[in-house]
């Protein structure tokens, strides 16, 4: 089941939804369903071997890193 991002052409409202089977999306400000499906930017995670165990260690300040324990790790 994907999940989709929408503009309501009558209101401006943003939002996702998650789509199922052959539903058609209302917007959930106004109610209208004059939507403009939108370009998301996909979620992808990497592994890597070796080198920094987090990603995000230089953004966050910790110095060593903490181990991800605090979340940014895995926003990056």
């Amino acid at each position: 089941m994907p999940i989709y991002e929408y503009v309501c052409r009558d209101c401006g409202h943003e939002f996702e939804f998650l789509l199922r089977g052959d539903e058609k999306p209302e917007c959930p400000a106004c109610g209208r369903g004059h939507l403009l499906k939108s370009m998301s930017v996909p979620a992808a995670h990497s592994a890597k071997s070796g080198g920094d165990a987090c990603p995000a260690r230089d953004s966050c300040g910790m110095s060593p890193c903490c181990g991800q324990n605090c979340g940014l790790g895995q926003m990056m």
